[in-house]
């Protein structure tokens, strides 16, 4: 792809370090501006050092102010952050409301926490299309740790999972019902329990519901055995003899911890850094970090082949007539939705078949 001369500047100030570039970056992507992709396209050989830490849950358990002293704790062990904070959209005008940044006081001022609030723009999954973009912007700047603070809006929230390498989710004590409600949804992704407000009363029953649910659910499909990443790792070059070799890695699954803390206070964040840290040591030892990549990659391709090919059949429907003509054959009975749908499609399918004529010509 050929990048635009002030694209080209743009991208070159943003690996040099300049958060200037960095938030224009991030615009450009968010409104899809003219260019966007072959700027991301750029990015992609810059990025892959990050850790992507995702967080989410309920409304009101405290994830802004649990994501403040996070980046704040990782500022004193000398880690730069990145903060993309999804906050709910108008369903008229697709602006945020972008509160999470009023309880995000602690690093005010710090040039190496760098919070950015994002629309969900009515994304079900509770991310827009443009997170992954602008989380690979964060991590080509160089970003040691990004945070992804979802909306909190109920089982939708799975898209984290496709975005984030760690994701920790959130429960409020005195949840009760609610975990039994949520656990076939938001509870199966997480890696890591988090009982924020853990002073108040029902804290500590939380905790136990919670230690229930992942006991009953390890090794069945509830929480997968150890959330979201869980999968065996079998070393194919290990013959096997019916013993174990000493120096064999362990192929047990993940089993999600659950850490208890007071956000307001501090209280547990060390705790919570330590789960997380283990989280990614686990990834990495058992390669499912790998594994993770290429199911990112692969569903970023079918996201960018599925937007291509919405735009060209909304120009095959704008040549037809419109799709409000169409509505109105099929009101008066003259076709279907099903035959506009194959006549649509038609013009598409020639040009690929003709390509694949081409490409096996020129393999010749």
């Amino acid at each position: 792809m050929s990048v635009d001369p002030d694209d080209r500047t743009l991208l070159e100030a943003l690996l040099a370090g300049e958060h200037r570039a960095l938030a224009r970056t991030i615009s450009k992507i968010e409104n899809r501006s003219p260019g966007y992709r072959d700027l991301v396209s750029e990015l992609y050989a810059h990025t892959g050092n990050a850790d992507v830490i995702g967080i989410t849950g309920s409304p009101g358990a405290g994830k802004s102010t649990l994501v403040d002293k996070l980046a704040e704790s990782y500022r004193d062990r000398g880690e730069t952050v990145g903060i993309i904070a999804i906050d709910p959209s108008s369903p008229f005008t697709g602006g945020a409301v972008l509160g999470d940044r009023i309880r995000m006081a602690s690093t005010v001022g710090d040039m190496d926490v760098f919070v950015r609030s994002m629309s969900a723009r009515g994304t079900l999954g509770g991310l827009s299309t443009a997170t992954a973009d602008a989380v690979k912007a964060m991590d080509a700047f160089g970003k040691d740790k990004i945070i992804i603070e979802t909306v909190g809006a109920g089982q939708n929230e799975i898209d984290i999972v496709r975005t984030a390498d760690s994701v920790a989710v959130l429960v409020p004590p005195g949840s009760g019902d609610d975990i039994q409600t949520l656990k076939a949804g938001i509870l199966e992704i997480a890696d890591i329990f988090v009982v924020n407000k853990a002073d108040r009363d029902g804290a500590d029953r939380t905790v136990q519901e919670l230690r229930e649910m992942v006991q009953l659910g390890d090794g069945s499909d509830l929480t997968g055995g150890g959330g979201h990443h869980s999968q065996e790792v079998i070393d194919a070059h290990d013959d096997w003899d019916g013993e174990p070799d000493e120096d064999d890695e362990t192929d047990e699954d993940w089993t999600p911890p659950i850490v208890e803390t007071v956000a307001i206070h501090g209280t547990g964040v060390d705790e919570f850094i330590d789960e997380l840290a283990a989280h990614r040591a686990y990834l990495v030892d058992s390669g499912e970090h790998a594994e993770q990549v290429r199911t990112r990659y692969a569903e970023e391709i079918r996201t960018l082949l599925r937007e291509d090919l919405h735009a060209v059949l909304e120009d095959e429907l704008v040549a037809a007539g419109g799709i409000d003509d169409l509505a109105e054959a099929v009101r008066n009975g003259e076709t279907d939705p099903y035959t506009i749908a194959d006549d649509l499609l038609t013009p598409v399918e020639g040009c690929l078949e003709e390509l694949e004529t081409d490409a096996d010509v020129n393999s010749r």
